[in-house]
């Protein structure tokens, strides 16, 4: 019996759009991309002005684009969006390949292009999302040693941390608080900065977790009162006005 390996791609739906000027070749980028599930083909355009406005206000994960376009070139047009989505440069010019990787293009089709060379770039594709997805799963996660074994720690489970020296205590919102040798500037590192952050010389609080801060102190969700120390009071100040 062959047992599959699920990828998680399979489950994700990656949006593209396609633009070239040549009505052959979209056709024939559109027939390419219908034989992969996990490519959901969103738009296609015959003029990059057209494509420009569409990227402009709808955002997607990956861009085949040609490059020698009459209007302004696919080079361009990239250059032109302020968040970028992945990738691809069509073209059958090989003199634009640098500019295309200059612009961190994921792939460099060269035209005519076969299916076989059309699966490579896919498996490219696959493999990029794969890391992002899993990298992103990754940081949901914290990793300690504590009483021997390593422990997983959901990140989002995490109240406050208490130092006690060399030692801390991670007190969680659906278990008993975790004792690890480590200490506060450690851990700090190994937490998402947009959540965490320092509040005395021996608390981290998880800022989703803080009720209110009142007279130097940050009332926790679980009832816990925790002291805002001198230095600290300008960050926490910072953090509840954005």
């Amino acid at each position: 019996m062959v047992i599959r390996t699920k990828n998680i791609t399979e489950d994700v739906q990656i949006k593209c759009v396609a633009i070239d000027d040549e009505p052959l070749a979209l056709e024939l980028l559109e027939e390419y991309i219908s034989k992969f599930p996990e490519l959901k083909l969103i738009q296609t355009f015959d003029d990059a002005i057209s494509a420009a406005e569409f990227l402009k206000n709808f955002q997607i994960d990956l861009l085949f684009i040609d490059i020698n376009m009459p209007d302004i070139t696919g080079i361009e047009l990239v250059r032109s969006l302020k968040t970028p989505p992945l990738i691809i440069f069509t073209t059958a010019y090989k003199k634009f390949a640098f500019d295309g990787f200059e612009l961190d293009a994921l792939d460099y089709l060269l035209k005519p292009f076969e299916f076989e060379r059309f699966k490579k770039t896919i498996k490219k594709v696959r493999d990029y999302f794969e890391f992002r997805i899993t990298d992103r799963r990754e940081d949901k996660k914290l990793f300690v040693r504590s009483e021997y074994k390593k422990v997983q720690i959901e990140i989002d489970t995490i109240d406050y941390i208490e130092s006690f020296e060399d030692y801390i205590r991670i007190y969680l919102s659906n278990s008993k608080p975790i004792f690890v040798r480590m200490t506060l500037k450690d851990i700090l590192n190994k937490l998402p900065e947009e959540k965490f952050k320092r509040v005395h010389k021996s608390y981290i609080v998880s800022l989703n977790k803080i009720r209110s801060v009142v007279n130097k102190k940050a009332l926790m969700l679980s009832g816990k009162e925790l002291p805002i120390g001198e230095k600290f009071i300008s960050g926490i100040s910072d953090w509840m006005k954005s």
